[in-house]
């Protein structure tokens, strides 16, 4: 997924990290904190090739006072905008507004980056300390009513295409974050932002804790049965790290189903893990997320209220693609009829596995993964470990990932080793465009570790800008496990379109060509952000490029053309499951932010089987993606009433890729046409209509009722 932080990121300072002149007043006022900050690196631009971190000069005490005196620079800029007496123009007001805050934008982008990916207590402690600042901060300034008075007075008529669109983006988000209200209503919101963003922030943690403790320790490796040697290593290894050296540590990742659960042959180990995923954050301790969850929902729906919207996801839906919450429920409804009967088909043919090896017990979700892996076997004679050997990550990136880039786009990659990383596992490279000119930095973290938050990412260490000069810096991450020391790092074909997923999200931000940041890139919709990262996934198996990277680990050898087929064939397996959990997990999110009263928010645990219920999404097999108390992207991210948007992604993406194919494949014409349309006009134009000049037709769900098998 993109990550998108809430409140400050997401307000006028988050993707600027550009450098300004201090004025001569602010210098007044602000020279102890500068004198106190010599050595701070976020106190002016990076020297590195395209203002990359410095890393190596980073440390943590550097973010509280860049903070504290980020705040104050970007406040005084607000304040020169607000008190300039000249008529408001687009460069002295919305150019001014755009460029303000550059310490607080650098400072703010990369502790953001390192909370998900590398954090530890006193960033935890920053981060809870600082979320109600940084919501306050950010109502200052959009509540601020001179300064949406000026916004207001800009005129656009003679304005270049991109520079009205920034306008019109910044009106847009200041009515969003509350500029029309009264000022009895402004500081009630003043109020529920910030304690939202102490809540969110309070969730995040929590859930990191829970997940942490959360894994599973086994003290007799006669109960791993199934793994391999390379899992039951880095198992033990995880338990030596956490002290108890001898046993072996299950750590969990951040979705419902664990991989592991797809090899274990002990019944009871499978169960034992899979509710532990389950039940992490509903134990009743310190990091049971269901008070929490419960006071988040209660409050959006106030902050909804103030504006005079229904419910959340109303006030939330209206600058995205889907505009209203019945045009989100729309897309799910259509989807999870024929996904929960194709499920059910499915949840028969395992039940038919397990009798005929009289199992005596209906199947579970614990169960779903290890035996749906039989049943693909049987029919397609595909065996999961068959294809793990083909699949190492780093080869899978560089002739896999890097491959299809380089023969869909012309791009280039390059490691660079002099640049400095936030953790040894972090890779770097260069990007080289089709001319072979540079194009941006790209950083890539593989690795799980106990301090990072669950799932995979992509965000940005410097926005693409041409009004500032700056060029991308882009960073993945991921949870693979890391392999034991000498071993190889084997990930299976899911973990592969993951890789190739997350780069879509890269690319989207490598080929950013727009004036202005907060415009530029991956700063889209949510309901479109998906949709470059979902096409790119099929590029995983075009056949000029999987026989590039399938290479076995050991003899390097490609893998065989019948064991392709076989992938191939079985790529609408288990679709039923996957969709059926997705759609819940969307359905789920979209009931918790259209509540219209906070009678309807009942417990926790009890609300969410209300809402699968109602929709016919509560199958026992089959749970949601994400159990609401850990359901990171919309209590924690920024995907509340916007979970929806991957299923809303991938219908633009089905549709799409039909194009693509039905128009030569994978030629370099498409590529450019794909980066042209949609992967290079950021936010800067109608997407709707970016969709309909790339394809020629508006977006259709059928592309992806037949990807999924549901129609022929």
């Amino acid at each position: 997924m993109k990550k998108i932080k809430t409140s400050l990121l997401v307000a006028f300072m988050a993707f600027n990290t550009g450098n300004m002149m201090i004025n001569a007043q602010q210098k007044k006022t602000t020279a102890t904190t500068e004198k106190a900050m010599n050595n701070n690196p976020f106190l002016k631009k990076s020297t590195l090739q395209y203002q990359a971190p410095e890393f190596d000069k980073i440390k943590d005490e550097h973010f509280k006072p860049a903070f504290e005196f980020g705040l104050k620079e970007q406040l005084a800029n607000i304040d020169k905008i607000v008190n300039d007496k000249a008529a408001p123009t687009f460069e002295n007001t919305v150019l001014a507004l755009e460029n303000s805050g550059p310490t607080l934008g650098r400072a703010t982008i990369i502790f953001y980056n390192l909370t998900s990916s590398n954090t530890n207590d006193a960033l935890q402690k920053l981060e809870e300390e600082f979320a109600p600042i940084f919501a306050s901060h950010a109502d200052k300034i959009s509540l601020n009513e001179k300064l949406y008075k000026k916004l207001k007075a800009v005129k656009t008529d003679k304005l270049d295409a991109e520079s009205k669109r920034l306008t019109e983006f910044y009106l847009t988000n200041f009515e969003l974050a509350g500029a029309n209200l009264s000022a009895e209503n402004k500081e009630k919101l003043k109020e529920i932002n910030q304690q939202l963003a102490t809540l969110a922030t309070q969730f995040s943690n929590k859930l990191l804790e829970a997940r942490k403790n959360g894994a599973v320790l086994i003290s007799d490796v006669k109960e791993l049965d199934g793994l391999s040697a390379d899992d039951i290593a880095a198992a033990s290894e995880d338990a030596e790290k956490a002290g108890q050296k001898g046993k072996y540590l299950l750590a969990l990742q951040n979705t419902t189903q664990q991989p592991l659960l797809q090899n274990l042959k002990n019944r009871a180990t499978r169960e034992k893990l899979y509710k532990a995923s389950w039940t992490r954050a509903e134990k009743g301790d310190a990091n049971d997320t269901r008070e929490t969850v419960e006071k988040l929902a209660k409050l959006r729906l106030q902050k909804a209220q103030l504006f005079g919207k229904k419910n959340f996801a109303e006030w939330s839906l209206q600058d995205q693609m889907a505009k209203t919450p019945e045009a989100a429920m729309g897309l799910l409804a259509q989807l999870a009829k024929p996904a929960v009967e194709t499920a059910n088909r499915e949840a028969a043919e395992i039940q038919e596995v397990i009798d005929a090896q009289k199992g005596g017990f209906k199947v579970e979700p614990w169960d779903w993964n290890f035996y749906s892996e039989q049943v693909r076997k049987a029919k397609y004679d595909l065996d999961d470990n068959e294809i793990k050997p083909y699949f190492e990550v780093t080869t899978a990136l560089e002739k896999g990932v890097f491959y299809a880039a380089e023969k869909f786009y012309g791009i280039t990659f390059k490691v660079r080793k002099d640049l400095p990383v936030y953790h040894p596992d972090v890779v770097a490279y260069e990007v080289f465009d089709r001319d072979g000119k540079s194009l941006a930095l790209y950083y890539l973290d593989f690795y799980t570790r106990s301090n990072k938050s669950g799932g995979a990412w992509m965000n940005n260490f410097v926005q693409q800008s041409h009004s500032l000069g700056q060029k991308p810096v882009i960073v993945n991450v991921y949870n693979f496990q890391k392999p034991a020391p000498g071993k190889p790092s084997l990930i299976s074909y899911d973990d592969v379109e993951t890789l190739f997923h997350e780069f879509g999200h890269t690319l989207h931000g490598l080929f950013a060509d727009q004036k202005y940041a907060s415009i530029s890139g991956a700063n889209t919709p949510r309901d479109f952000v998906e949709f470059p990262s979902q096409i790119n996934e099929h590029f995983a198996l075009e056949p000029e490029i999987l026989k590039n990277y399938a290479l076995h680990y050991q003899t390097k050898q490609p893998m065989p053309q019948a064991l392709i087929d076989k992938i191939k064939k079985a790529s609408n397996f288990n679709q039923g499951y996957a969709t059926t959990e997705l759609v819940a997990a969307a359905t789920l999110d979209m009931n918790w932010h259209t509540v219209t009263s906070d009678s309807q928010l009942i417990p926790v645990l009890d609300f969410e089987k209300q809402a699968l219920n109602k929709y016919g999404l509560l199958v026992p097999q089959v749970p949601p993606r994400y159990h609401t108390p850990y359901f990171a992207h919309i209590w924690g991210g920024g995907y509340s009433a916007g979970y929806y948007a991957y299923l809303w992604s991938e219908t633009l993406d089905s549709d799409a890729w039909e194009w693509i194919k039905a128009n030569g494949g994978i030629t370099r014409e498409n590529g450019y046409r794909f980066r042209k349309y949609i992967l290079s006009v950021g936010n800067s134009v109608d997407l709707n209509k970016a969709f309909e000049g790339f394809t020629g037709h508006k977006a259709d769900i059928k592309p992806l009722l037949r990807s999924r098998g549901f129609i022929k």
